[in-house]
């Protein structure tokens, strides 16, 4: 068998895999910041985490993080690293705060998923239910949702930070508060996410998985987290929906 019928054969059995998975799903389980948005496309993170660490350092804390810690790129690491060391404390009450406040002000250059506002209305036309599961903040969500007039699709399911930063995925807690307000079997949703984690709180969950990948390196992290469906494009998912793919 040569080597361009095997990729024949892969690509098939991948597509056969995305049209079960789509087409079987009845509750959707969307995260957030990847493939809905791009929450911090215009509010750059490496800004917000580099202030977050001048914030720690004023508060005269700045042997609290690691040398690599304090020029980490994305500031939900910040965030995990001062709750590993002081959790549930008021530092990290302070300091989750703060980024909340910063996804607030990136939501109005947040740069929206091509083709998944459309995807999320049609599947919500088509009967599905839909909900939220994320590491973002809730009310960061329900800011850019009112933004893009999609709130109704998902309302009330959104399921993103508390101050029990413990709970965040890759523990399955905020899947499993979406399934049991669905009122879905896990079987009977899908979970789709751009990140190892949300994989791994999709398996813990019970709950089938579709990967989203925006470019080559997310779709590789995603491969070697074991993930079987990948997808760089929703407009994949919206053909098989809208009965093309």
């Amino acid at each position: 068998m040569s080597s361009d019928t095997t990729q024949t054969e892969l690509v098939t059995q991948e597509t056969t895999h995305l049209r079960d998975l789509v087409l079987g799903a009845r509750h959707i389980l969307f995260d957030f910041d990847g493939p809905i948005c791009r929450l911090f496309a215009g509010h750059k993170a490496e800004r917000v985490a580099g202030e977050l660490v001048e914030w720690l350092e004023g508060q005269g804390l700045q042997g609290l993080l690691t040398a690599e810690e304090r020029v980490h790129p994305d500031p939900m690491e910040v965030l995990y690293a001062v709750d590993r060391r002081h959790p549930r404390s008021d530092l990290v009450v302070e300091l989750e705060e703060r980024l909340t406040q910063e996804e607030l002000k990136a939501v109005p250059s947040a740069w929206p998923t091509a083709h998944v506002d459309p995807l999320i209305r049609t599947w919500a036309a088509l009967g599905a239910r839909l909900a939220i599961a994320t590491n973002n903040s809730p009310q960061a969500v329900r800011k850019y949702l009112d933004s893009r007039a999609l709130s109704a699709c998902f309302a009330p399911h959104i399921y993103g930070r508390t101050e029990n930063l413990h709970l965040l995925k890759p523990d399955p807690h905020c899947l499993n508060r979406a399934l049991n307000a669905l009122g879905a079997a896990p079987h009977t949703a899908l979970m789709i996410g751009d990140a190892p984690t949300d994989h791994t709180a999709a398996k813990e969950a019970g709950v089938p998985f579709l990967g989203y990948a925006r470019n080559e390196r997310k779709e590789g992290l995603l491969r070697e987290a074991g993930v079987g469906c990948v997808v760089r494009s929703l407009d994949v998912v919206l053909g098989v929906l809208r009965g093309v793919g």
